[in-house]
């Protein structure tokens, strides 16, 4: 089969095009023929692995084999089941997540039939259902699980017009808050076309410098901090960052016991509840993705570049 992978960190050159034997799933496992994935910041963040904590997971000098190949969303046909699956057939068309798990930059995947796994949406393509996946449910995640979102509460959307934030200001409308979105001046229309009811220009405000005061400050871009929106947050507001760190780990422990405030953080990994409700809101008309580009495989490395301008307006979908 055709795939991507990647023997060294470093620059999107280091990713490779070759063609590799296909995977063969065990008893609990479906084989997936992969039509769509996608490039994420994730992904970006792997290939570079320039954190000591991405080292230590993904391996000190070179990447350990289980990583070599990118990719943690995807969606497609199911052509073969394991020999105890009961739940799948042959012929289904999936949607789902890898996680820390990834394998997606290729033609063929076993996944857990347990897994993040889910019936496409009947309604949309293969390369619309692989944005529905990472951003739409890490926004839910974070928003319903862990920020507990209540109508009328005030929300700010830090980065409203990526992956993550734009399925973030659906949802917080959607659950019945007032929302703002942060954004670029270019960005402004496509976030109100959303549901934002207000719209900053980072390039022209600093939001954490105004008199307002918001319920929720759900940074999808990690670009502030939770020591600057601190006083932009009401009284037993939450701060949420989606980055991995070691300081939002420890503030997150440190708030949650002494303080009002708080900063949230948390990995979303079992993403199988969360498809199967975005399914249904998606064949009901009630959820939107923005789609920036569309890649063929060999062209993985412009994607990746593209990515890495940090300008990309919701989803980079790969075409397999």
């Amino acid at each position: 089969m055709k795939a991507i992978i990647y023997q060294k960190y470093g620059s999107p050159e280091v990713l490779q095009f070759v063609n590799i034997a296909n995977p063969t799933p065990s008893k609990n496992e479906v084989l997936v023929k992969i039509k769509a994935t996608s490039v994420t910041n994730a992904d970006c963040y792997m290939r570079r692995a320039d954190t000591l904590f991405s080292r230590f997971v993904l391996g000190l000098f070179n990447p350990k084999s289980r990583y070599q190949i990118l990719g943690t969303e995807f969606s497609g046909i199911i052509e073969e089941v394991g020999a105890e699956v009961t739940e799948w057939k042959i012929g289904d068309e999936v949607f789902g997540f890898r996680g820390f798990g990834p394998g997606c930059y290729a033609e063929y995947k076993c996944i857990s039939s347990k897994g993040s796994l889910a019936i496409k949406p009947v309604n949309i393509s293969f390369e619309e259902a692989v944005s529905y996946v990472d951003g739409a449910t890490t926004a839910l995640f974070f928003l319903k699980q862990k920020a507990k979102i209540r109508p009328g509460q005030r929300v700010l959307i830090n980065g409203a017009s990526g992956s993550i934030g734009t399925f973030a200001v659906q949802f917080a409308k959607y659950f019945g808050a007032e929302v703002t979105g942060v954004c670029s001046s270019k960005n402004i229309e496509l976030v109100k076309s959303l549901g934002a009811d207000k719209v900053i220009d980072y390039t022209q405000v600093d939001f954490t410098q105004s008199n307002e005061l918001y319920d929720i400050i759900f940074d999808t871009v990690s670009k502030s901090t939770f020591s600057k929106c601190k006083k932009v947050l009401s009284r037993n507001g939450a701060y949420i960052d989606t980055m991995f760190s070691v300081s939002n780990v420890i503030q997150s422990f440190w708030t949650g016991l002494f303080c009002n405030k708080k900063v949230i953080f948390a990995m979303s990994v079992d993403k199988k509840e969360a498809l199967n409700f975005i399914k249904g809101l998606v064949e009901k008309g009630k959820l939107q993705s923005i789609i920036d580009s569309t890649y063929n495989l060999e062209q993985i490395i412009e994607a990746h570049k593209h990515v890495e301008t940090g300008h990309k307006k919701g989803n980079i979908v790969i075409r397999i």
